[in-house]
């Protein structure tokens, strides 16, 4: 089931249910809690709740220094998107080569790199790897051929319509090669499953406004704030202008244009509005 959620992107700030913190700069992953799984022939799903990670990024700077980049133009539109609400892992064993992928909602670059460097395993054979953060992808083969293993885990993402998210495939060899098209639809193919079985809710950015307004016109402006049920409302008397004063607040994206309309047409006399 896909849940809504409100949040000021300028901020930072990211909730879901329960004021949970989702992917601010400043969050964090929990392990994977082994405990919660299902396991059919040789696949295995993982979901655990977030948060607590590393922010070492030493052992990813090889592969960012490495990695491809690339802008796309699917950022969600209407200052919304969906996202993960927690991090969701799934295994697959292809011709004895075992791939793990796991996915999580990550913020930006930083977070994304803290994340990997959380979950790669050393030990395995390849650690790729792909993002989406609103209109940048990255992605990185860690020395599967070329094309065969970013990409794929990209287009999944892409296909999927999450955004702020990331999925590492971590893949163990196994003795038999796979070929460039077999690397693709194992990449490709648990990068997508993986993220068909994560939980989404969809975020809805809040953008900050400003109103100078006279004193008199001030009980409309609330009634009209109230019913577009904006946050944060602070008002500040020392405009340098008579009778006036300041109004800031934030407002949901999507009503910020309705917001406007309302106030022009219900208050007598025109008032100035600033929007970022």
């Amino acid at each position: 089931m896909v849940e809504e959620h409100r949040v000021d992107l300028i901020q930072n700030d990211s909730f879901c249910s329960g004021g949970q913190t989702i992917f601010p700069m400043l969050a964090a992953f929990n392990s994977i809690n082994l405990n919660h799984f299902h396991h059919h022939h040789h696949h295995r799903i993982f979901s655990s709740s977030i948060f607590t990670f590393t922010r070492t990024l030493s052992m990813v700077a090889a592969a960012a220094s490495s990695s491809s980049s690339t802008n796309i133009n699917n950022s969600g539109g209407g200052g919304a998107f969906t996202t993960l609400t927690e991090r969701v892992t799934f295994e697959r064993e292809i011709k004895k080569s075992k791939f793990i992928a796991v996915s999580g909602p990550i913020s930006d670059e930083r977070s994304a790199f803290a994340f990997l460097s959380e979950v790669r395993d050393p030990r395995a054979t390849h650690n790729c790897w792909a993002y989406k953060v609103g209109d940048q992808t990255r992605s990185n083969d860690d020395g599967e051929p070329s094309g065969t293993a970013g990409k794929p885990i990209q287009s999944a993402i892409v296909s999927s319509g999450i955004d702020r998210v990331m999925v590492v495939v971590i893949r163990y060899f196994g003795g038999i090669k796979l070929g460039t098209g077999g690397l693709v639809r194992a990449y490709g193919g648990v990068a997508s499953e993986c993220l068909r079985n994560a939980p989404t809710c969809v975020v809805k950015s809040k953008i900050p406004m400003g109103l100078e307004v006279p004193f008199d016109l001030l009980g409309i402006l609330y009634h009209e704030l109230q019913s577009f049920q904006v946050e944060d409302i602070k008002q500040d008397y020392e405009t340098g202008k008579d009778n006036v004063t300041m109004v800031t607040f934030k407002v949901d994206f999507d009503r910020a244009q309705s917001l406007e309309e309302a106030l022009k047409a219900n208050c007598s006399r025109d008032i100035v509005i600033y929007k970022q």
